[in-house]
This record gives C-alpha cells, sequence and structure tokens, in this order.
C-alpha cells in the first residue's frame, strides 16, 4: 500500500471509488488515524474528505465525549454518570444530567469525608501507639535504673506500686517476676540439672517398656496414679499438645516443647508428692515466654510452693473449701444481685473458679491479659488473684444476671476471647476485699479457724471416741 513515502488508498483492484464505498472501520488496514490523514493530507495537498463530508474517523469520534479532568479520582465506576450518551441513545435531558452531577458530587463527597475520617483514625492510633511506646521506655529506664539496684528499699514504696499497676514491660518481667516471687526453696540451677536427669531416666524407662503417648489404656492407667507418684512423668507428654495450640511452640516440633517438658518433668521429680497435674503445663508455659528455662523452673517450683497453689494442685479438697467460702464472702459483698442470682441457680465457685486460679488465667484469659494480672499477683499475692475473678464477675454482670445455669457455666469456663486489659483493670480496681473491716488473710484465718474448731468438735463429741 505504500510506494517511495507515499500512502495509496486506492482499493485491491485499483478502483478509486473503494474507499468512499467503504466504511473506514471496516475497510481500511491498517486503521488511520487522524495524525495519519494529517500527514496524508501535508504529503499529497489534498483533503481527504467524500462528498463533502468531514474525515472519516472524525466522523465517528463525533460522539466520543472525553473525560473531563477530574481533581478527585472516584472509585470504580462512578464517573461514568457524568459521560455523554452514544448517538445511538436518546440524549440526557437538563434535570437528569444535573441529577447524575449533584449524584456524583455526593459520592466524591462521601468518599473524601470517608477517607479523611480513616485519616484521622489512623493518626490517632499512631499517636496513641507511640505514646504507649514512650511510656514503656520511660518505665524501662525507671524500672532498670532506679527500682531494680534498690529493690528491697523501694518495692513497697508508693510511686513503685503505682508503676507496678500499670504493668511491668515485657522486656525486665523476666527480672521482677523473679524478685517479687522469690526463691524461699533456695533452688539452684544445677539442682535443676540433677532433678532434669532423674526425668530423663524415668522417661527413658517409660520408652523401653513400650508405651506409647497415644495408647489410650496407657493414658487412663497413668491418670489413675496417684500424685505422689514420679510415673505422672508419662502424662506431661499427653498434656503438652494442649497448652497454647493457638501459639504452635509447644506442640511436637515448636521450639518450646522440649524445654516445657524438660522443665514439668523436673518438677515432678523435685515434688513427687505433688507429681504432674494437668493444668500446670500453662503456668510453665508463661514463664517460659519470659525467662530462660533455668530461672523459669526455680520461679515455678517457688510460685507452686504457695499455700493457694498447693491447696488446688495437690486437690486438698479441705482447704480449697475454705477458699471458695473466703471467695463468696467479698463476691456477696460487691455483687449481691449475682450472687443471690448464682445461688439461685446453685452455680458454685468450684464450676469456674479452679480453672481460673488452678492455671492462674494463663488458660482461661488472653494471654496478654493473663500477663498483666501476673504482674500485680507478684506483687499483691493470691488475694490479687480472687479479686480479679470478682472483676470477672463484675464485667459480665448484666450479661450474666439474665442467663440460666447452663448458659453461665458456659459463658465462665469460656471467657471472651477479646477481653479488654483496661476494661478489667478499670473492673479491678473498683473490687473491695474488705468486708466487716476484714481484709482477705483475715477472712479467711477466720474461716480456717472455725473449720478447725468445728471439726475438733464433732471429734469430741463422736460416739466411738475412745
Amino acid at each position: 500500500m505504500a510506494s517511495n513515502g507515499r500512502l495509496s488508498l486506492s482499493s485491491p483492484n485499483g478502483d478509486s471509488r473503494w474507499l468512499g464505498a467503504c466504511s473506514p472501520l471496516e475497510s481500511v488496514t491498517p486503521v488511520l488515524t487522524c495524525c495519519g490523514f494529517k500527514e496524508y493530507e501535508e504529503r499529497t495537498g489534498r483533503t481527504l474528505q467524500s462528498n463533502g463530508s468531514q474525515h472519516p474517523l472524525k466522523k465517528q469520534q463525533q460522539w466520543v465525549s472525553p473525560r473531563k479532568p477530574l481533581s478527585f479520582e472516584p472509585l470504580s465506576t462512578t464517573a461514568l454518570i457524568l459521560e455523554n450518551r452514544p448517538p445511538n441513545l436518546p440524549a440526557k435531558c437538563v434535570q437528569e444530567a444535573q441529577r447524575h452531577r449533584r449524584e456524583y458530587e455526593e459520592m466524591v463527597a462521601q468518599a473524601r469525608k470517608r477517607e479523611l475520617k480513616e485519616s484521622q483514625k489512623r493518626k490517632k492510633k499512631m499517636k496513641e501507639r507511640c505514646k504507649i511506646e514512650d511510656g514503656i521506655s520511660n518505665s524501662v529506664m525507671t524500672w532498670n535504673t532506679e527500682i531494680l539496684p534498690n529493690w528491697e528499699t523501694l518495692k513497697q514504696m508508693r510511686w513503685v506500686r503505682d508503676l507496678w499497676w500499670q504493668g511491668i514491660p515485657p522486656s525486665i518481667r523476666h527480672k521482677v517476676w523473679s524478685l517479687a516471687i522469690g526463691n524461699e526453696l533456695n533452688i539452684t540451677h544445677e539442682l535443676y540439672e540433677i532433678f532434669l536427669s532423674r526425668a530423663m531416666e524415668k522417661w527413658k524407662q517409660f520408652e523401653d517398656s513400650n508405651m506409647e503417648n497415644g495408647d489410650v489404656e496407657a493414658e487412663l492407667e497413668l491418670e489413675a496414679v496417684g500424685a505422689d507418684r514420679e510415673n505422672s512423668l508419662e502424662l506431661i507428654k499427653l498434656d503438652i499438645s494442649r497448652t497454647f495450640p493457638t501459639l504452635c511452640i509447644f506442640q511436637k516440633g515448636g521450639p518450646y516443647h522440649n524445654v516445657l517438658q524438660n522443665i514439668l518433668g523436673a518438677y515432678t521429680c523435685y515434688r513427687p508428692d505433688v507429681g504432674y497435674v494437668q493444668g500446670m503445663s500453662f503456668i510453665a508455659a508463661v514463664l517460659l515466654l519470659n525467662l530462660n528455662a533455668a530461672d523459669a523452673f526455680v520461679v515455678f517450683a517457688n510460685l507452686l510452693n504457695k499455700p493457694c497453689q498447693l491447696a488446688f494442685f495437690r486437690v486438698d479438697h479441705s482447704l480449697m473449701l475454705k477458699y471458695y467460702a473466703a471467695f463468696e464472702v467479698f463476691f456477696e459483698e460487691n455483687l449481691p444481685n449475682l450472687f443471690a442470682h448464682f445461688k439461685k441457680y446453685n452455680l458454685t465457685p468450684d464450676i469456674y473458679l479452679i480453672d481460673w486460679i488452678f492455671t492462674l488465667y494463663s488458660k482461661s484469659l488472653p494471654l496478654d491479659v493473663a500477663c498483666r494480672v501476673w504482674d500485680v499477683f507478684c506483687r499483691d499475692g493470691e488475694e490479687f488473684l480472687f479479686r480479679t475473678a470478682i472483676a470477672i464477675l463484675l464485667m459480665f454482670e448484666e450479661v450474666l444476671l439474665r442467663m440460666d445455669f447452663i448458659h453461665m457455666a458456659q459463658m465462665l469456663t469460656r471467657l471472651p476471647e477479646n477481653l479488654s486489659i483496661d476494661e478489667l483493670f478499670t473492673a479491678i480496681a473498683t473490687v473491695q476485699l474488705q468486708s466487716r473491716n476484714k481484709k482477705w488473710g483475715q477472712v479467711l484465718a477466720t474461716l480456717q479457724r472455725d473449720w478447725r474448731d468445728s471439726g475438733d468438735s464433732s471429734r469430741n463429741s463422736s460416739p466411738n471416741r475412745q
């Protein structure tokens, strides 16, 4: 079609009428652009017209309305309402065009408003995050430079306790927890290695006797073993897989699986009178997330040596009942309506409280919330565990008052996963563990004395007494 740089528009058979008889988009190959027509006219001095009409492409482009430049690019196809209609459709009337313009402007305004709100939210969150990070940084400096070097002198100071209430920075939790819980048992790292070796030997004996982890009969046999026997070591392997399963770090093949197993095994050999009890793994796991293995064992052993923990882990029913009775005294004092509601449906504390106290809330609450509870528990002791329990009931009081026994039990044994730290500690701050001018320790001591006296009286009055 081209010769010596010239563009020929004749048909393949030489008929010059071919161009005028055919549609430009149907017959011209290649399709000529407006620039191609202009170049042809300049070179030939001829005007490409047919019967006085405009250029074929110009005629075709008559109905095309180029999009107007926009200061705001709308989402999706919202701008289509501003486009002129093709010539084969009736044109928009003035009212419809104005309505479409208003709709478009409203959409743009709403999109801008949403973007502005989202931008403000992002800025607010970023500002709050920076504020929290600055607070944590300042707190870490205060703990490291002022409090920890002078622990014994400052730990009971009011400003230190206030800072403690706000939460221990994660980077120094291992130091504060170790100091706060102490080491009354005088456990050393060497002692940990000794009992770990003993646990390894016992596990080897179990393997030699072909006791498999998944054997149902073996599991039932092991669960029937008394707590004073080291045979409960094998229960550890069965229980670790249930520890924080969503984290996937304590299960078999995870980075913390063997370390967690070692700590629990060493403790079982260290305290054969207690043995391993299901649920211990949650406490040891929380410690492992904040301390190394040897330090975690030291804190774990001393923590479980506290009276409240011993009562629950040794399943000392008489002492557990005293704790439940003391809890109910303050439960009724703080939440009389909910207490009466629980009594109506015979919902006793052992149904929900044992799981909370048994694992120090590490199984019941989100992990970050549980660590905050542990922070203050290390400061205030067992009293704070029961204070937290009443605060949880306070948070959900209105919901629980509308429930029956089944739904209350289900909710309290499976607390919401999105439970807020701030809301929980606000509720804890309102709970007062004081009844008739008696605090937690005094009420518990009174109950223990009364129960002991009543036990002595019953024994003295027994007809079988010699």
